[in-house]
């Protein structure tokens, strides 16, 4: 067994590299280590084949990652519209911008990925294996880059999404597409929109849709907020629990019909084992054959096979050769959350029932699946979303069954009841989960900052620990190790000093400013907090605001305000646009040039807007914060316009001198003049923007503006997000350099 973790441990080594090695570079210790093992034995030759599973792992997964680094976007297609022709593959997705589908060109120029994530934001409609001739204006799989949440450059690389699209007017019909894959594609469709038609386009019907199909897209914004509040997003999601559940259910009912039948076969468990796993691989197939679906039909197949050998093998080694397999078969699995969880989850429940005298039934069985649940989730949860929710474990209990055995079921079996009672059922289920969803997600999460990995692996060994059953001293033992993770203190500038982060939100600005005991945000980006703003900030330990400043009332300043301060609290908020802030129901006192405080030896100066000055547009009435340590400062100034700025070199003249200057308006040539460069005389200049974002800023001219300052520039595009230490000098480290990975995208020439 020892192999098959050496041969997982060097797939998951290759992963984190920052850069890809050659794979024949690999096997160059096959050379020593294949004639050294005639003279080994015991210990040494089994570290002997260690390493050769190791070498031959990482050999493997590079070649993978050299081949589908070789259907990458070219930079030559990159920004350019392009017509190809092509089918839509699986189901469209839709939401407030736009709608989403996967497109499969056919006969792609040389530089296009096989498979393209197509964005049309004419919100047109894209029928399931239809076939088109369409414009699209390519660019690479990048996406937002931050230390702590959810990765999207890692995820779209597992699913080897290596380029996106925007879809253009033009576009033209060609028929359906002929073949077995299209033709599942269209029966989900239709299967989606009889569940519509039966139970209407709420959230009970997308519900349905997604548990029976795998059709999430349609779940309402809403819902997904109260399922991570509970911890319960896996159950939407078709993946291990679902497909597990329908071949037990499936297993089970093929029994129970032997039983009644004895002399129907002569190997009752043959059968069994075979109808459980093809009702998942049929189950995978009606929900798209995703990735994680395969995942499961592949490790259920391979537990299956060894059960059927009936070589006496333990549940580890079952565990371990299911692992290897998927890893063989899809190296870039290691990079997605979902395998962690499904895998760690069942280990936890191998290890709660290891050392048993005897198998536990019934409700000792459930309580005790429960309990490994309960101490092993937390870690995964943590290390992944960097929040547990206090009451997941209470809702995973009620939840999992509900779903798994009552809604699910209903859900597939009324796919095929023409009278639609059944579907009806499921949605009455349904209709009972989100009662009970949205009472408990009134309950607090337990928000930790991020601790170093060796923590991580201490609470692992902790965790263990109170699985076994061992005596009650070496289960505290256990609960101590714990300790240290949970009561982890984040790190915080000195008296004095202060740290300024340039979170990463795309084409938007938000930007964290901490001293010793305070915390400041100015602005918050666009779109839900929960997506990128509020895991930063929990994984930095921002447990509250002291002030939250809302620069001027645009989306991409202020957008996630709302959804933010719902979830994080704000001692005081400020803006320099009042009126429309409590029309959006935020109630915010006025920024305004005079306003000043020191935190803990740091000065915070507020420069604009002035005070009996009205704005000429949102822009004018941006916010200007200084803040300011005895030797460097740092400034920011929103969206505000070459205007405002010459309105500051009269109002401050040589006061506005700042080491660190964050870019007014993203970059745009509407801001950062030549004088007031001169001005400030920042030796850095940072830059928030998404990347190829349709304003393309920061523009050439402020880019030569800022060259010829002498500053350099940092931009979140090119960097991700970029921390700033400021003490008797400035340190800046930007994050995709910090944490290099050979699948992140990284700025060629980027120190």
């Amino acid at each position: 067994m020892e192999r098959l973790v050496c041969f997982c441990l060097g797939v998951a080594l290759i992963a984190v590299l920052p850069d890809l090695p050659d794979w024949r570079w690999c096997l160059l210790p096959l050379l020593l280590a294949w004639p050294a093992r005639r003279y080994l034995r015991g210990v040494g030759l089994r570290v002997c084949y260690g390493i050769l599973m190791v070498c031959c792992a990482m050999a493997w997964a590079s070649w993978r990652a050299q081949q589908q680094l070789a259907h990458s976007l070219s930079a030559a297609e990159e920004g350019i519209p392009i017509v190809l022709e092509g089918r839509v593959q699986g189901l469209a997705t839709r939401n407030d911008f736009a709608t989403r589908f996967d497109f499969v060109p056919e006969h792609a120029p040389a530089g296009v990925p096989s498979v393209l994530l197509a964005r049309d934001y004419l919100q047109r409609d894209w029928p399931a294996g239809s076939r088109w001739r369409l414009s699209l204006r390519l660019r690479a799989a990048r996406a937002e880059a931050n230390p702590y949440g959810f990765d999207g450059e890692a995820w779209m690389w597992s699913q080897g999404l290596l380029a996106s699209g925007s879809v253009g007017k033009y576009r033209v019909a060609l028929g359906q597409e002929a073949g077995m894959a299209a033709a599942l594609d269209r029966l989900r469709a239709r299967l989606v929109a009889r569940i519509y038609a039966t139970l209407g386009d709420g959230r009970e019907g997308a519900l349905v849709a997604a548990l029976a199909v795998g059709a999430q897209g349609d779940l309402p914004r809403t819902v997904w907020r109260e399922l991570a509040a509970t911890g319960t997003t896996h159950l939407v999601s078709i993946s291990g629990v679902h497909v597990t559940m329908v071949a037990l259910l499936a297993a089970y009912l093929m029994r129970g019909l032997l039983f009644l039948l004895p002399r129907l076969v002569r190997t009752p468990q043959t059968l069994v084992i075979l109808t459980g796993v093809g009702a998942a691989f049929a189950y995978a197939l009606l929900a798209g054959f995703s990735v994680p679906t395969q995942r499961t039909v592949l490790a259920l197949a391979l537990a299956g096979a060894m059960l059927l050998m009936r070589r006496g093998f333990t549940p580890f080694q079952i565990w371990w050769s299911s692992l290897a397999l998927v890893l063989l078969i899809d190296p870039f699995a290691v990079l997605t959350p979902g395998l962690w969880l499904s895998f760690g989850l069942v280990a936890a429940l191998i290890v709660a029932g290891m050392a048993r005298r005897r198998p536990l039934y019934g409700w000792r069985d459930m309580l005790a699946g429960q309990w490994a649940v309960l101490v092993v989730s937390p870690l995964p949860l943590l290390w992944f979303f960097g929040q547990l929710p206090l009451v997941s474990p209470l809702a995973n209990l009620l939840a999992i069954p509900w779903i798994t055995l009552l809604v699910t079921p209903l859900a597939l079996l009324g796919l095929f009841d023409p009278s639609g009672g059944l579907l009806h059922l499921a949605g009455l289920a349904a209709q009972g989960f989100f009662w009970a969803l949205a009472w408990l997600a009134r309950f607090p999460a337990l928000a930790l900052p991020a601790a170093p990995w060796p923590l991580t692996i201490l609470a692992l060994a902790g965790s263990l620990l109170l699985l076994l059953p061992l005596a009650w001293c070496a289960r505290l033992f256990g609960l101590l190790l714990m300790g240290p993770l949970l009561f982890y203190p984040a790190p915080v500038p000195d008296a004095g000093h202060f740290r300024a982060r340039l979170i990463d939100v795309g084409q938007g600005l938000a930007l964290l400013v901490q001293t010793r005991r305070h915390h400041l945000l100015f602005d918050t980006g666009a779109g839900e907090a929960g997506r990128i703003l509020l895991p930063q900030l929990q994984g930095l330990g921002v447990r509250r605001l002291d002030v939250l400043v809302l620069s001027h009332h645009d989306t991409d300043h202020m957008g996630a305000a709302a959804s933010l301060l719902a979830l994080l609290p704000a001692a005081r908020i400020l803006t320099g646009q009042v009126g429309k802030m409590r029309a959006d129901g935020i109630h915010a006192l006025p920024c305004l040039a005079g306003q000043s405080w020191v935190w803990d030896g740091v000065r915070f100066d507020m420069l604009a807007p002035a005070a009996g000055d009205p704005p000429e547009n949102d822009n004018a009435a941006s916010c200007v914060l200084r803040v300011a340590t005895r030797q460097q400062a740092l400034l920011v100034t929103g969206d505000l316009p070459q205007a405002g700025e010459r309105a500051l070199i009269v109002r401050y003249g040589a006061a506005l001198r700042a080491s660190v200057l964050v870019l007014g308006h993203h970059g745009s040539r509407t801001s950062s003049a030549a004088e007031f460069l001169v001005r400030v005389a920042p030796q850095w200049a940072l830059s928030s923007n998404g990347y190829r974002n349709r304003y393309r800023h920061p523009h050439e001219e402020v880019l030569a503006r800022v060259a010829a300052s002498g500053a350099r520039l940092v931009r979140t595009d090119e960097s991700g997000a970029v921390q700033i230490d400021v003490s008797d000098r400035v340190s800046i480290r930007a994050w995709r350099h910090e944490a290099p990975r050979y699948w992140r995208f990284r700025q060629a020439g980027s120190d």
